[in-house]
């Protein structure tokens, strides 16, 4: 895993350009909450496309989907090609609703729509998940891929690498706001991508027998066939730790089911993914930047998933599969188990030569610190706009909210700093968090959909469903077996939960609203229009290329 010179010149150089174009970027000194919340709603569709994407691939993709890519396979690229689908759905039906509200946060819309309480609830949880969950595993992951490229996985540079990170995406994006966090994500995504598809390209010329890269591809696909498959049935697949990753992507449900919860929750309702097409110059400027996004998706997997599994099939034995005695043992846990979020690093300290093990590096730190750098801004955002001012402060100047914004930020990345080496190992790190996320998700999504497109929500309607969805979620998580055999819940894949977990919340709102409203139309409902959804053929032309594609590639491997 040896550095050299020029590695270090590479990876302090990439570091010394991103810093210097976020505090460039951010030189005004006066800034409004427009400007730094929201980039002055300057941003143009490629700064929008390349943001979305560098906000959203992080140390949770780069190592934890690789981890999932080493113990599952191919499959769990439906999160990343789903992800492309849902980004045009986002685009086409919850962007222009959105814009026309004007808004600056997710909450303002949960005000406009249902009341203040609610929208305050929801601000709490989500300023709690980005600092609790979302900021420190990406630490967390972070300094560990850091830690065992660097110093060889012994944690002697463990808790250097989470302060280096932490100070990294704080020194231009507290000072910057949105725009530094936006414009240096355009480099950032760039270099996230062609550093990702240099370690796919040595890793396969490596388990090639005969040095290319199609030779490489066709030996991974000889060699572990079962890895290609996208679809699982139940026991198709067992991890290296022995558990059914049909319980991971059960099957259709992938496509039918509860990646739609997810994949909407993540991409239509979440202020860090969100917050930059709200800074779009226009809503034609977001939907272009959207469909850039969802092509930029496609081949994601190419970088994160496809190192996973040529990292099993060199660990693997005779017979192609990987167990305690086969693997390398720097993947071996404490307890002897197989860390299957080992493989993207052992790969990059193992097969990548010197030279070019610093702009791999640079890659997986622009990944780091792009998500960093936008939770810190979204955290910001919403703690001053939806609580700060309204609770705290309404007459505020448009500096003293700029300010809090800057020291809430601050206040979470200690938070998270402190909180990240407490964190133990994850096994899938990708899969646990999303399964944890969707405890809560289910019960937003539905607030959200039934707010948008049906009339009759009430606000005591979402206010319920937000709180019974989670008793619902955890039902289904932790009750005692003979009540699932019961109900017929035995085994139910986590993704099947947010399913119906979405189901029930969204039947109890419904039934409320009936009953507090009899079937009228709430007072704060929205009026909307087929006019509303009108896009231009810039856009249904990128989204019917991506359906081709996306299309193509299921039924290739189905």
């Amino acid at each position: 895993m040896e550095f050299n010179h020029l590695d270090y010149i590479i990876f302090v150089a990439y570091g010394c350009l991103i810093i210097g174009i976020g505090l460039w970027v951010s030189r005004k000194g006066n800034k409004t909450t427009e400007d730094y919340f929201l980039a002055g709603k300057s941003l143009p569709w490629w700064a929008i496309g390349a943001s979305l994407i560098a906000a959203n691939i992080s140390a949770e993709q780069f190592i934890g989907m690789s981890g999932s890519g080493f113990a599952i396979g191919l499959a769990i690229a439906s999160y990343e090609w789903m992800a492309a689908l849902t980004l045009l759905i986002v685009g086409k039906y919850f962007l222009p609703v959105f814009i026309k509200q004007g808004l600056y946060t997710i909450p303002e819309f949960v005000e406009k729509r249902y009341s203040t309480n609610l929208k305050t609830i929801l601000a709490v949880f989500w300023i709690a998940l980005y600092v609790f969950v979302n900021l420190t595993s990406v630490l967390y992951l972070g300094a560990t891929a850091l830690d065992t490229i660097l110093g060889g996985g012994d944690g002697s540079i463990f808790m250097y690498s989470i302060i280096g990170l932490a100070l990294f995406a704080a020194a231009y994006s507290l000072w910057g706001g949105l725009a530094a966090v936006a414009w240096t994500d355009v480099v950032q995504v760039v270099l996230l991508i062609f550093g990702g598809l240099v370690t796919t390209y040595i890793a396969l010329g490596h388990v090639s027998p005969d040095g290319s890269i199609l030779g490489g591809l066709v030996h991974i696909y000889e060699v572990v066939p079962h890895k290609f498959s996208m679809i699982l049935e139940k026991g198709e697949i067992v991890t290296p730790n022995g558990k059914d990753a049909w319980l991971d992507l059960p099957g259709l449900a992938v496509l039918l089911g509860g990646m739609w919860v997810a994949n909407l929750y993540y991409w239509g309702f979440n202020q860090y993914i969100i917050q930059r097409t709200l800074a779009a110059k226009s809503l034609e400027e977001a939907q272009k930047g959207i469909a850039f996004a969802a092509f930029l998706k496609l081949i994601i997997p190419l970088i994160v998933v496809v190192p996973g599994i040529i990292a099993y099939v060199l660990n693997a034995g005779p017979d192609g599969v990987v167990t305690v005695d086969s693997v390398d043992p720097t993947f071996l846990g404490d307890a002897n188990n197989i860390i299957n979020d080992n493989a993207a690093p052992w790969l990059i300290g193992n097969f990548v030569p010197p030279g070019l093990k610093g702009l791999v590096l640079a890659a997986l730190a622009a990944a780091i610190v792009s998500s960093l750098a936008s939770m810190l801004n979204s955290t910001a955002t919403i703690f001053t706009m939806d609580i700060y001012q309204p609770y705290v402060e309404p007459n505020a100047s448009q500096s003293r909210l700029v300010n809090v914004g800057r020291i809430t930020a601050s206040v979470a990345l200690l938070i998270a700093i402190l909180l990240a080496p407490q964190l133990k190992n994850l096994g899938q790190a990708f899969q646990f968090i999303q399964e944890y996320t969707g405890v809560v998700s289910p019960g937003i999504l539905a607030v959200f959909l039934l707010g948008l497109f049906w009339r009759k929500t009430t606000n005591n309607a979402a206010i319920w469903g937000v709180v019974l969805s989670i008793p619902i979620a955890l039902y289904f998580k932790v009750a005692p077996k003979g009540w699932s055999e019961a109900l017929f819940f035995i085994d139910m894949p986590f993704l099947d939960q947010m399913f119906w977990t979405l189901i029930l919340t969204s039947v109890i709102m419904v039934t409320i609203s009936y009953l507090e409203n009899k079937g009228a139309d709430y007072e704060k409902s929205i009026n909307i229009s087929k006019k509303l959804f009108a896009t231009k053929p810039s856009f249904n032309i990128s989204a019917f290329i991506v359906l081709v594609i996306l299309t193509f590639l299921y039924a290739m491997f189905w």
